[in-house]
């Protein structure tokens, strides 16, 4: 091979779960991934291994996720949700012929595919698509990599103690999950800053991802640039963001879901059809809200939204194709020229992404991956795609290196995560940190009821600690829910720690919780405990 690639996506939500209620909007956040995302890629990854196209990459699935999609409540609500959307498409193929032939294409088109949307949910997977992700890995697609547990930022937790949770929990819950440890992190908004290697390496962990400058400007300068990994002084191996992929698939100016024939996502069925006529299919608040049935196409960078143009299925798709076959092309070009560079050792360009992106904010998106595999495989013999485990099992050498400290938030450093904005966190979650250490140094042993609350008190920590609440309030969107759902678990947290200090555990009160917040059911709390 000339050279190799290596693609690897980020699947992670915040957890969203709310029994309390019967109807929660950001729960449909989770509920639109499954049926965008999750599901056309996990049929896409499928079809292809099942065709001999030999996919291989590497997919975080984050402990936040697994635990909601294996959730049953979530699993029954989606469920609810799936057949609600497929009966409004049902009714569209219906209306649309009568009254808009333009969309009577797109109309079917969503029939059609939620239709098998619900067919794979319910038969071929049993609502289980975390044993999805793990046949796929099982099956050698896939090599599934884990996240900081509830995604915290790690530069920004105060203690050891609570880094070194995030960490260990997301291993055991991956274990539970998969069957075997993790070999690789994506490190919670590729933020990563010096000792954290140390962390990884006494929990497994081999390589983590990061962004270009955390190789380009670390010590000594990288003999590649980002196109070999490097390893750490202890060994923990470093794969960084090339360039020039991620502005191929994420710019809003040259990437390419922003050409005119792909679909328009913020142009929604939800918004655009009379009220009385969706109202069956509404939250029973009768609030609109995006429902995923969108109907037009970008149209053109300086198009309005009521300018916009039927959207046309197969010529997206044919669109995705030209798309894919852009950009495995580029890599044979990349991977010749930088191979002579480098004197004939083969480079590895690492592109990671959103998986949300692909099918979400770009529709077309599962179909582009689709075709590049399929390209990668029966078109070239330049380009191999891998994952960075194998990279690692190849035996060629990487340079060690002292890597710089970054993310990949705006600008390259902290400022999305810690900023006038978002700033007031922190003392609430420092605080909370160094308690929960303390608490678990001091209840080495204790009874069931005690037991139960540290195991919750730790579960709040944890949740509190989810970068997407500072990420959120950053960029303005749900600021109100972010606000809440932090201000919450730090409240849960203090009432639960001020019980156990006080010897009286109100047990009514923590069943409730438990019931409310219960990921990570195999938790310790003494995973705290100070080393």
């Amino acid at each position: 091979m000339t050279g190799y690639f290596s693609l690897i996506l980020h699947a992670h939500l915040p957890f969203v779960r709310h029994p309390e209620h019967p109807e929660f909007l950001e729960e449909d956040w989770l509920y639109e991934a499954i049926t965008e995302v999750y599901l056309p890629l996990i049929f896409a990854f499928s079809n292809l291994y099942e065709s001999g196209a030999r996919p291989r990459l590497a997919m975080n699935v984050s402990p936040p996720l697994c635990e909601m999609l294996s959730d049953s409540l979530l699993q029954e609500r989606y469920t609810r949700h799936l057949e609600n959307l497929l009966a409004l498409a049902q009714k569209e193929v219906e209306r649309s012929s009568r009254e808009a032939p333009q969309f009577q294409a797109v109309a079917r088109m969503y029939n059609e595919t939620l239709s098998a949307a619900l067919s794979l949910w319910n038969d071929r997977y049993n609502r289980n698509l975390v044993r999805a992700f793990r046949e796929l890995q099982d099956e050698g697609v896939i090599e599934i990599i884990t996240c900081g547990a509830t995604h915290g930022f790690l530069p920004l937790i105060s203690t050891p103690e609570a880094k070194r949770a995030q960490v260990s929990v997301a291993v055991a819950n991956y274990r539970k999950h998969f069957g075997r440890s993790p070999r690789g992190i994506w490190l919670p908004e590729c933020a990563y800053e010096p000792g954290i290697e140390y962390l990884l390496a006494d929990a497994g962990i081999e390589y983590f991802i990061s962004d270009a400058h955390a190789i380009l400007y670390g010590d000594p300068r990288p003999r590649y640039g980002v196109h070999s990994p490097v390893r750490c002084p202890n060994g923990v191996a470093v794969f960084a963001r090339d360039l020039e992929t991620s502005q191929q698939v994420w710019s809003s100016v040259i990437g390419y879901p922003g050409h005119s024939a792909y679909r328009e996502f913020y142009r929604d069925l939800g918004w655009d059809a009379p009220i009385d006529y969706l109202l069956p299919h509404l939250h029973s608040n009768g609030e609109r809200r995006h429902l995923g049935l969108k109907y037009h196409r970008i149209s053109g960078k300086d198009v309005a939204q009521d300018m916009k143009l039927p959207y046309d299925p197969t010529a997206a798709r044919e669109r995705a194709a030209q798309d894919a076959g852009h950009f495995v092309w580029e890599r044979i070009k990349q991977a010749r020229h930088l191979r002579k560079q480098f004197n004939g050792r083969p480079p590895l360009v690492v592109s990671p992404y959103d998986a949300e992106l692909f099918g979400h904010w770009w529709y077309e998106g599962p179909q582009f991956i689709d075709f590049v595999f399929r390209k990668l495989h029966w078109d070239q013999n330049d380009v191999e795609a891998i994952a960075p485990g194998d990279f690692l099992d190849s035996g060629i050498p990487i340079q060690t290196q002292q890597p710089s400290q970054s993310s990949w938030g705006e600008d390259g450093y902290f400022k999305v995560w810690l900023n006038e904005l978002n700033s007031w966190m922190y003392p609430h979650q420092q605080a909370a940190e160094e308690r929960m250490t303390a608490l678990a140094n001091h209840f080495a042993e204790t009874d069931e009821p005690t037991r139960r609350a540290l195991n919750q008190a730790a579960r709040e920590l944890l949740l509190a600690e989810s970068s997407d609440w500072a990420f959120q309030i950053y960029q303005g969107t749900t600021v109100e829910y972010a606000t809440r759902r932090f201000r919450s678990h730090i409240r849960r947290f203090n009432a639960l720690a001020d019980g156990i200090e006080q010897g009286h555990i109100d047990g009514e009160r923590l069943e409730e919780i438990e019931s409310r917040d219960n990921i990570f059911a195999e938790l310790d709390y003494r995973t705290y405990r100070s080393v």
